[in-house]
C-alpha cells in the first residue's frame, strides 16, 4: 500500500504561466500610444522610475538610433527636495 498524503489538497509551486504569451503580447500591442504615456507619468508623478525609450543624442552611434534611459535621467526628478524645518 502506499503512504498517505500529509496534506489534504495539491498546492501549486507556481513555475508556469496560467497566460498564453501570444494572449499577453496581443493585450501588450493593443495599448495606445497615449495609454503607455499615461502609464508611464502616472508612475513617475507617484516617484518611481520607470524606463522611457528615447531617440539617441549621440549622432555618431549610427547602430543605435533610440535608446531607453530612466525618466528621472530626461525629466528629472517629479518632486524637488523638500527641507524638513525643526520646530522649536
Amino acid at each position: 500500500m502506499g503512504k498517505k498524503k500529509s496534506r489534504a489538497h495539491q498546492v501549486s509551486k507556481g513555475e508556469r504561466k496560467s497566460v498564453a504569451r501570444k494572449t499577453l503580447l496581443a493585450v501588450r500591442r493593443d495599448r495606445s500610444y497615449s495609454e503607455k504615456i499615461s502609464f508611464i507619468t502616472k508612475h513617475w508623478a507617484k516617484g518611481e522610475n520607470p524606463w522611457i525609450t528615447i531617440k539617441n543624442p549621440d549622432k555618431k552611434q549610427t547602430n543605435m538610433k533610440y535608446i531607453r534611459v530612466r525618466t528621472n535621467d530626461v525629466w528629472g526628478y517629479p518632486r524637488p527636495a523638500q527641507i524638513k524645518m525643526r520646530s522649536e
